[in-house]
């Protein structure tokens, strides 16, 4: 025991100590946070291992006594010490887990600065070149503003070299008289007009291509503004990420009773997932669902019509079953993510607890996972739905599934639509109501003077009542009326599968319908046959 008090005391540790407290508090103001933080750590360090020579010293003094000597000091001042000092070891090893999610933050800190470090200097590269293109810019409008005045200089003088060339002619008519001076004279002017007429040319094609060069860098002036504004969203998503991961970590060293709270498992897959970000993100996610719906419309929904008109020759058919579609897709997807929302919330309801509402967070792992919606599911009920509605009728050689592709788009998109706050939605559309210019557009064969609308090619966009995205809609006169009379005698071309029209047996009448036609136009069992096994088909 001497020998190592001997030895603490040559080490001269204790007065090491002393003075790096002493030079940490001369130098505290002056030293940045990392440095400040070095210093403590060090110190700290230090002190532990005069710690764990004093522990050694304790127990071989201890050992020294015998088994009983030094008993009443150990309970009366070492136990109590110990026990304020590790007070929170009862109850698990929350140490270890505050431990383990201190260092999983600094991680996640790290990363998110690492990440928006390179955001910051994409932001500033895209930058550096809005700059150099709003140069570019500047300089292609004053080339264009020279070529123009260059171009009033050029009519100007082909104006005074007209004038001169005609005062010369007329001097040649007064000093001479030459029986053909008419033909010489009109031969003059027209030289002189399709030299004027050559040189106007050529700077009109100069400035045109100037203000095509313009118009140019003006867009891809406008396409780096809306990077830096998106790259500026990520940043401020990734600064309130930060915070929360802050809040976390505060929350996190402080013990709480919950945490020693045996918790049900989730039969959801809870993933880690940043509160308000539905809130944060729903400006960004707003304008992408826009922009999708619109590249629906102007993309998917002609590539369908296209697929369509192979199988059918009229256009009016083809539309209203994409217009159909589009409406039952947005009636699926908004009752899937009512039951998806259900089942969230009683989920979170029995194992939440945190500042932020029941609603918020909900929302928020909706938006977190999106990948969970069964879409499958939802164009089954589509082609369900369209199978049975009475104002399309399709042949019986092809099937609805051809436009599943457009389908699914369309249940995606309403699916994310329901997660903004507002949601977005379709307005509802009937054959035979007014038109509206603010609600419709006419499509290029319709009549522009006609007040209601005979039927509907695309939906129209809309969020608390007011329009967003313009749909389209086809009017004519008079032709609303005689579609009604001639479909009262037109029945329908869909044909009726046998099993539902002449089923025996109660276990026919549970296979789907078929495309095939009907075995009383056939005639044929082995054709009834092959309509049964095309139906079980389908259906599995």
């Amino acid at each position: 025991m001497a020998d190592s008090l001997r030895r603490l005391i040559n080490n001269e540790s204790c007065r090491i100590l002393q003075e790096k407290l002493e030079s940490w508090y001369k130098d505290y103001h002056i030293n940045s946070c990392d440095q400040n933080l070095n210093r403590c750590c060090e110190i700290i360090e230090m002190n532990s291992m005069i710690q764990g020579q004093l522990f050694t010293i304790l127990n071989q003094t201890a050992r020294e006594g015998g088994h009983y000597a030094g008993v009443e000091t150990i309970k009366s001042r070492l136990l109590p010490w110990l026990g304020t000092c590790f007070s929170s070891t009862t109850s698990g090893r929350p140490f270890e887990t505050s431990l383990s999610l201190i260092q999983e933050s600094i991680e996640k800190e790290r990363q998110l600065r690492e990440f928006a470090s390179t955001r910051n200097h994409e932001l500033q590269q895209l930058e550096k070149e809005l700059n150099s293109t709003r140069l570019q810019l500047t300089l292609v409008q004053q080339d264009l503003a020279e070529a123009q005045m260059a171009l009033e200089d050029t009519k100007t003088k082909s104006a005074t070299t007209l004038l001169a060339a005609e005062d010369e002619i007329v001097h040649l008519k007064a000093a001479l008289y030459v029986p053909h001076l008419r033909s010489c004279d009109s031969l003059i002017k027209a030289y002189s007009t399709q030299k004027i007429n050559i040189m106007i040319s050529n700077s009109l094609k100069a400035s045109q291509a100037q203000e095509e060069s313009a118009l140019r860098n003006l867009d891809r002036l406008n396409d780096y503004e809306q990077q830096v504004q998106i790259l500026k969203d990520e940043i401020a998503i990734l600064g309130a990420q930060k915070s929360v991961l802050h809040s976390r970590l505060a929350r996190s060293r402080s013990p709480s009773p919950r945490r020693c709270q045996s918790r049900s498992p989730s039969p959801l897959p809870l993933r880690s997932c940043s509160p308000g970000r539905a809130r944060l993100t729903n400006a960004a996610r707003h304008a992408h669902l826009v922009a999708r719906f619109s590249e629906i419309y102007t993309q998917e929904r002609l590539d369908a019509q296209n697929l369509l008109r192979t199988y059918i020759d009229d256009l009016e058919i083809v539309q209203r079953i994409i217009y159909v579609a589009a409406v039952e897709s947005f009636h699926a997807a908004k009752m899937a993510f009512r039951q998806f929302k259900m089942r969230v919330r009683k989920t979170l309801s029995l194992t939440y607890s945190g500042p932020e509402s029941l609603e918020d967070t909900v929302l928020d792992y909706i938006v977190r996972h999106e990948d969970l919606y069964d879409v499958q599911a939802s164009v089954n009920e589509v082609i369900r739905a369209m199978n049975i509605n009475p104002k399309i009728s399709f042949p019986p050689e092809v099937d609805f599934i051809m436009i599943s592709s457009l389908i699914r788009e369309l249940c995606r998109v309403a699916f994310s639509m329901q997660t903004l706050v507002p949601p977005l939605d379709i307005a509802f559309g009937a054959d035979g109501e007014l038109f509206n210019e603010s609600k419709y557009r006419r499509s290029y064969d319709s009549d522009f003077t006609a007040p209601l609308v005979v039927y509907h090619v695309w939906p129209a966009l809309i969020e608390n009542d007011s329009i967003i995205v313009k749909g389209e809609a086809v009017s004519k006169r008079g032709a609303l009326w005689s579609r009604r009379s001639r479909s009262k005698s037109r029945s329908r071309s869909r044909s009726m599968s046998p099993i539902m029209s002449h089923s025996a047996s109660p276990s026919r009448t549970l296979l789907p319908r078929s495309r095939s036609p009907s075995p009383i136009r056939s005639g044929s069992p082995s054709k009834w046959a092959c309509s049964v096994y095309n139906a079980s088909w389908f259906s599995h």
